[in-house]
């Protein structure tokens, strides 16, 4: 036995008992699907067969006793007895998979059966037109019924069985204990409990089907409103490049005289190129930011229109970072590369200050107290963040949230797409947590063909 398997904690004998009858209440209100038959998703084996199991050993046991009863007690013939223990037993193996054939065929054969029994020699001072193995073979069928066919067809079953009581009571015979009554009760009783026990089946699934699709509804949100934020931020620095370009080729006939037309009118193109997709980006950029004017959030720390207008933060900025998350009492350790922010190009420069953003503000939501570290390195290729976090300390104040939105692994991972990086995260053995991202200097997706964030704002549009 391993260690582990001695570390993990034993459930009791009698727990687990307790809890069997409850993980069977499960099963029973697990509804079966038009093609399946009763407790087919049972997770066991042995669920899935207990219906085929309790219905074999109900006709076992009928079939012998309503032939001797018919035989002994009503005086009916022996072919008649046989023929009728077969007709009013045998279809509850249908039961299973087909209910409603099976009633059809056992209400037809009960109805034959109060018939020949009402010319039987001794009738009288028995129970009819239903004898009780055919009570109790029909309420074994309500069983059935209720637990897999609609409240409609339940009613109409129950109507019917109070209907063909109701007819066959107009030949009621003299010195018969009447049991139309008490199997118009009875069948309705068992139909109302396990259509009650299907119904509460039927609800629970749709909630998981509903709870299912709004959080796959609220995981695409959560994408798109990073995306906005992202494009949001990189605007400012694809428009500065933008500007750039715009004014070098306006300016180089005048900073380089002598040009040749052709030349000039090349320049003029470009300019007028970048100014016109500096107005598709504004454009487009404008439903992003007018979903902030209306209360969205789309950055960290600013809300509505003018936050976008605030100079985009970068590696230098991650000393100062840190330095205020020090001061809200978290322990911190940084170490940074020295000429990192010089080195970093644009959405390198911001996709790691981001990271480094959301990763200390998760350890301080979740890990409250932990020891941190905080590490930026480079190469001549690209840039490695790390932040690495222990357990929480023992006596930190309980985090503000027990669970987070969602945004900062998500947010991460968009930005790391950004820059055709990667990112890696997960739980350390000691209680902490991890997020490694490498971000490429040289994005390999660099091909406008390529690239699915080369146009940052329809992306997240």
């Amino acid at each position: 036995m391993s260690d582990r398997d001695e570390a993990r904690p034993r459930t009791p004998a009698p727990a687990k008992a307790a809890r069997a009858p409850m993980r069977f209440t499960v099963v029973l209100r697990t509804p079966a699907r038009a093609a399946e038959p009763l407790f087919a998703q049972a997770p066991k084996a042995w669920q899935r067969m207990l219906p085929y199991i309790v219905v074999g050993v109900f006709v076992v046991s009928l079939l012998p006793t309503t032939i001797a009863v018919l035989t002994n007690d009503y005086k009916a013939g022996g072919g008649w007895a046989g023929a009728l223990g077969v007709a009013q037993t045998v279809p509850l193996l249908l039961a299973v998979t087909r209910p409603v054939p099976a009633w059809a065929l056992i209400l037809f054969a009960d109805t034959a059966g109060a018939m020949v029994l009402a010319s039987a020699d001794a009738v009288a001072g028995h129970a009819w037109p239903w004898t009780p193995m055919s009570i109790v073979g029909y309420l074994l069928l309500m069983i059935c019924l209720g637990l897999r066919e609609s409240i409609r067809a339940l009613v109409g079953v129950w109507l019917v069985t109070g209907a063909v009581g109701v007819a066959l009571g107009f030949y009621e015979l003299d010195g018969v204990t009447t049991t139309a009554a008490l199997l118009f009760v009875l069948s309705g009783a068992f139909l109302a409990v396990t259509g009650a026990l299907r119904g509460i089946g039927d609800a629970q699934q749709r909630i998981a089907e509903q709870e299912s699709i709004s959080e796959a509804e609220r995981a695409r949100r959560t994408l798109l409103e990073e995306r906005a934020r992202i494009a949001r931020e990189l605007h400012d620095v694809v428009a500065h490049h933008m500007s750039v370009i715009t004014v070098q080729a306006d300016s180089a006939p005048y900073r380089l005289p002598g040009m040749p037309e052709p030349v000039q009118e090349e320049f003029a193109a470009i300019a007028a190129s970048a100014r016109e997709s500096l107005g598709e980006m504004r454009r487009l950029l404008t439903v992003l930011r007018s979903d902030r004017a209306n209360g969205g959030n789309g950055g960290n720390g600013t809300s509505g229109g003018g936050g976008v207008l605030a100079p985009q933060p970068g590696i230098g900025r991650i000393q100062q970072l840190v330095e205020a998350t020090v001061r809200a009492g978290q322990p911190v350790e940084l170490s940074l590369a020295a000429g990192a922010a010089q080195a970093a190009p644009p959405a390198v420069d911001l996709s790691a200050y981001r990271i480094v953003q959301e990763a200390l503000a998760n350890v301080v939501r979740h890990a409250p107290g932990a020891e941190t570290r905080v590490s930026v390195t480079h190469d001549a290729e690209e840039f490695l963040v790390l932040v690495v976090n222990g357990p929480a300390a023992r006596d930190a104040v309980v985090a503000l949230e027990s669970s987070g939105t969602g945004h900062g692994l998500v947010g991460m991972q968009e930005r790391v797409r950004l820059t055709g990086g990667t990112l890696d995260t997960g739980p350390l053995p000691d209680g902490g947590f991890r997020v490694a991202a490498r971000l490429p200097l040289n994005d390999p997706t660099d091909d406008p063909t390529d690239d699915p964030t080369n146009d940052p704002t329809e992306d997240a549009s």
